[in-house]
């Protein structure tokens, strides 16, 4: 790799808690991977999560799993991309070789891997991925690009969802991937869509991008007449209920929302501790389905189509951007929910 630095910096975490801006060498490259130029990363909940020993990750580790960069390198097996090429990254390696990706049920892969959650990722000037996990972009900007990962895991949801023709939605929260999502269902089935979260940033931002068909500003002090009338204006309930905002209360009282025959999905990201207790009578009486969505694989595709040809609205999701030196205060922003979405931008 002449013409290269030998070394790069990074943010890496020894253990949970503990991260440092350091110098640590340039990845090496397999002969099917790509060395990526790193020009921004997104920062969301899930690195909240990680910071905190959550979730799936694995320490040492550079995190940063929305990548967005231009190939700076290539392996020798590499071919059908080249130096200068503007592309966003799939963070995910799977082994091919299990039980479940025998199966075709590959995320659900023994050996999941994920760049900047159990293997280095994007919070570096330089980031190696395989050549079949990064896609070309051409129209979103560099910081808008950070949102096709999050993105993808709302194009796997919909998936997962599969929702009939003329649906009603109510999704829980107004984040940025709810907000992907919620835009995605109503392309797909003509669902009608309503959106229940605090009023404030996300809510506006909701409106802005009209991801939904009706919203409902919950009160942060006491949300519980609004509440009962949502419930009351919705007799019937929803035949799809999203939990968006990893509260594992609000994903408890979901199910409550959710009409006989209809599927309740688990889509927000909750502390290992988190528990929840249903009836199993109701969910057995009214035959409701309940599912989880996590993560993506091979979503970046038709990610791309949505989003780089402006049918899914990304304008004003992320609002904050960060120099890697900053990455105490993104965390920070994301915590307190003055950031929508932030993240790391490289010169």
């Amino acid at each position: 790799m002449s013409g290269l630095p030998t070394e790069m910096k990074a943010l890496r975490y020894e253990k949970p808690g503990d991260f440092s801006v350091v110098q640590v060498p340039l990845p090496t490259l397999r002969s099917n991977d790509v060395l990526v130029k790193v020009k921004a990363c997104g920062v969301c909940g899930t690195d909240l999560h990680i910071h905190e020993g959550e979730f799936i990750a694995k320490f040492p580790l550079i995190p940063g799993h929305e990548t967005v960069g231009v190939i700076a390198a290539v392996g020798p097996d590499v071919k059908d991309f080249a130096v200068g090429d503007r592309v966003a990254a799939d963070n995910s390696e799977l082994c091919q070789e299990c039980f479940y990706c025998r199966r075709g049920e590959l995320l659900l892969c023994e050996k999941f891997e994920a760049h900047g959650v159990t293997m280095d990722g994007g919070f570096a000037e330089y980031c190696a991925y395989p050549a079949a996990k990064v896609f070309k972009i051409h129209n979103l900007s560099d910081v808008d690009a950070t949102l096709l990962e999050p993105a993808s895991c709302a194009c796997h949801g919909l998936d997962k969802i599969r929702p009939r023709l003329g649906s009603h939605v109510l999704m829980f929260g107004a984040g940025p991937t709810g907000l992907m999502l919620a835009q995605l269902l109503r392309q797909n089935g003509g669902c009608q869509v309503t959106i229940a979260a605090p009023g404030g940033l996300k809510m506006e931002l909701a409106k802005s991008l009209d991801a939904a068909d009706t919203y409902v500003e919950l009160s942060r002090s006491n949300p519980g007449e609004q509440f009962e009338k949502l419930k009351a204006d919705n007799p019937y309930g929803f035949d799809i209920v999203v939990e968006a905002t990893g509260s594992v209360k609000i994903l408890e009282d979901a199910i409550n929302y959710v009409r006989r025959g209809g599927k309740l999905i688990v889509y927000g990201v909750y502390s290992s501790a988190d528990r929840v207790s249903w009836p199993p009578s109701k969910i057995f009486g009214d035959e409701i389905t309940i599912l989880g969505s996590f993560s993506e694989t091979y979503m970046f595709p038709a990610t791309i189509d949505y989003l780089d040809s402006g049918k899914v609205k990304t304008a004003g999701i992320v609002n904050k951007t960060f120099k890697l030196e900053q990455y105490g205060e993104a965390l920070a922003a994301i915590k307190d929910k003055s950031a929508i979405k932030a993240a790391i931008v490289f010169d």
